[in-house]
């Protein structure tokens, strides 16, 4: 089975912005083929190709499969490195300061430790749910990511991360522990109560995205009370954050959601509480030394105080190193 190959250098993407060599890599991912092929199925002449053909060699994207000799011509067929690629570059700021990308779930106390943090690095916020944001981090898309995966076994975070990154080291460091429950319109016109509720046919429900933690754990519940998804008006319609929910519920295009309490709070919205959770941020060691000014600053008491006045949130365990 052939493979797909992801591409990270810059200056390998550039290589296949030139449409005539991207034609060529395509060609030669179907099949092997020589300059002689090639040039007889694009209409251009050997020469051409040839020009073509060293600069993807250069750039490692094909190779000399089989050499054939005929009479006394030696035919080289050149075949692609990968079955398809995959073009993943970010481009980044031109900065003094180290630019950190951060992938994973959304939490409301990142944006004030990236405002404290802005004099050492820039902090890049991509909120995609806790399991993409760990798959991010796998790839290499991003330096550190932020999950509340709740396994199967009642463990936060290390099951998974075991499970997505076996062969590296990395660290796990408590940002805080959070309370989620139903955020709810002011003075719950609704009545609504419990989880059952979000499947009544006069509720209008706002799910969050799949992947996220919440929707994880939203997902097992719905399994674990048997409570069939497409009766609920709503669990189509998805949002990447807490305050994005929260702000749809104040707008009243939504009764419910399932969230933290903190966001029920910001937007003065009810809030019945359901569980609370671990969110840990998760980093592999090689970017500890990158990252150290945001690991010393979860130990400081102004961190702790300031997490501590977002209602719903405990950081008695933050800046706690978890080993997975």
């Amino acid at each position: 089975m052939k493979t797909v190959k992801p591409v990270h250098s810059f200056d390998k993407i550039k290589l296949l912005a030139d449409s005539r060599r991207m034609e060529i890599l395509r060609l030669l991912m179907d099949s092997p083929a020589t300059l002689t092929h090639l040039a007889r199925t694009l209409k251009q002449s050997p020469a051409w190709i040839r020009h073509h053909i060293l600069a993807l060699e250069s750039g490692d994207l094909i190779e000399i499969s089989e050499v054939r000799k005929t009479g006394k011509v030696l035919e080289k067929f050149y075949r692609a490195k990968g079955g398809a690629f995959l073009l993943q570059e970010i481009v980044l700021p031109k900065s003094k300061k180290p630019p950190v990308i951060f992938s994973g779930s959304h939490d409301l106390a990142l944006e004030e430790i990236a405002e404290h943090l802005s004099k050492h690095v820039t902090m890049l916020s991509q909120p995609v749910g806790s399991l993409d944001g760990l798959v991010y981090l796998r790839q290499g898309l991003c330096q550190i990511s932020g999950a509340h995966i709740l396994d199967e076994t009642g463990e936060y975070n290390t099951p998974t991360v075991r499970h997505l990154f076996p062969d590296r080291s990395v660290e796990l460091v408590t940002l805080a522990h959070r309370t989620q429950g139903l955020i709810l319109a002011a003075g719950n016109p609704k009545g609504i109560k419990k989880i059952s509720d979000i499947a009544r046919g006069n509720v209008k429900f706002i799910n969050r995205n799949p992947g996220s933690g919440t929707r994880l754990w939203i997902d097992a519940e719905l399994k674990k009370q048997r409570i069939d998804s497409t009766f609920i008006n709503g669990y189509d319609r998805a949002v990447k954050t807490h305050s994005e929910a929260a702000e749809l519920i104040s707008q009243k295009k939504a009764d419910v959601s399932i969230g933290l309490q903190a966001a029920a709070h910001q937007h003065g919205l009810d809030f019945i509480p359901l569980f609370e959770e671990r969110y840990d941020l998760v980093l592999p060691r090689e970017h500890e030394k990158t990252l150290s000014p945001l690991l010393d600053y979860l130990q400081t008491s102004t961190f702790r105080s300031g997490l501590n006045s977002l209602t719903g949130y405990n950081a008695s365990h933050s800046g706690e190193q978890i080993v997975p």
